[in-house]
């Protein structure tokens, strides 16, 4: 069989029919060797991002029936399936011939390298785990942080949502939540109206006691357990400060707050109860009168 030439000028040694069909030959074998690992590692790709799936879903399920946090099951099942999802893509390159261990290696120093470029990244992921597992505060709970009230929305791997009475939404690195104090008004089943009234010197302490009893024993919202205090705690420049501390169920605290806080002003108008402001006494010298 006579040979052809073709005068390819990107190349120095002209190529030859025969070193075409022996290339074309020797990629067909490759491929066709290649073929079935392809097709087994396509397979388990497939098959196992589905079972991944559906195997999240059942743990899911069981964590929900057990009557776990839905902050913890949430983040279970991201990072069950997020680990379950390497796992398959790892076995999939396997099965093409990867060195596994070269890969592994050379994932483990380009994460180091991430790690290190992302370092408030890190921070926040570990904040994150170390909230889900103390649980300082859950979803719906209402908590201050940083001169920021609001009810928590969600809680993610980086970051936890609130939302402020007003209706804005505040997203808070995880960091700097579990670095700094937290003030959780929910986390309790009751909590204590601490409040002060001021009245004057020339009132009488026990019609304001009297008063105050009559507004705790007309609402059943308002607990006898613990026992409410009402006493004088503080003689101030211009009035006599009343304590009051009321115990109540947490979900009733703002509706009883400012309950009793319009029913005191008003029983104090009917009673004739004075309640002072501050105030200052000018004496006006007349120097006429002294001689100057």
């Amino acid at each position: 069989m006579s040979n052809l030439y073709f005068d390819v000028p990107s190349f120095s040694m002209p190529i030859t029919l025969d070193k075409v069909e022996g290339f074309f030959e020797s990629f067909l074998n490759t491929l066709w060797n290649f073929l079935p690992k392809l097709i087994l590692a396509i397979v388990i790709f497939l098959l196992g991002w589905w079972l991944s799936k559906l195997l999240c879903k059942l743990i899911k399920k069981a964590f929900v029936k057990s009557k776990a946090d839905d902050t913890a099951v949430s983040f279970i099942y991201s990072f069950s399936l997020c680990a379950m999802r390497i796992f398959i893509i790892i076995t999939a390159i396997a099965q093409l011939g990867v060195n596994i261990t070269a890969l592994l290696t050379a994932v483990g120093a380009a994460t180091v390298t991430i790690g290190l470029a992302l370092q408030d990244t890190m921070k926040n992921i570990a904040s994150g785990v170390m909230i889900i597992i103390n649980k300082p505060f859950r979803a719906g709970d209402y908590v201050e942080f940083e001169q920021l009230e609001g009810t928590v929305q969600k809680i993610l791997i980086t970051s936890t949502y609130l939302l402020t009475i007003d209706n804005r939404e505040v997203i808070i690195p995880n960091s700097r939540l579990t670095n700094n104090n937290i003030i959780n008004y929910t986390a309790q089943a009751l909590r204590c109206l601490d409040l002060r009234y001021k009245i004057g010197y020339k009132d009488d302490i026990s019609q304001v006691r009297k008063i105050l009893n009559d507004i705790i024993d007309s609402d059943k919202r308002f607990l006898k357990t613990p026992k409410p205090t009402i006493a004088v705690t503080e003689h101030g420049d211009n009035a006599v400060v009343i304590l009051a501390r009321i115990w109540c169920n947490t979900e009733d605290y703002w509706d009883l707050f400012y309950y009793i806080q319009e029913e005191v002003k008003l029983r104090f108008d009917d009673e004739k109860i004075n309640i002072p402001y501050n105030q200052v006494d000018i004496h006006i010298k007349d120097d006429k009168k002294s001689g100057g």
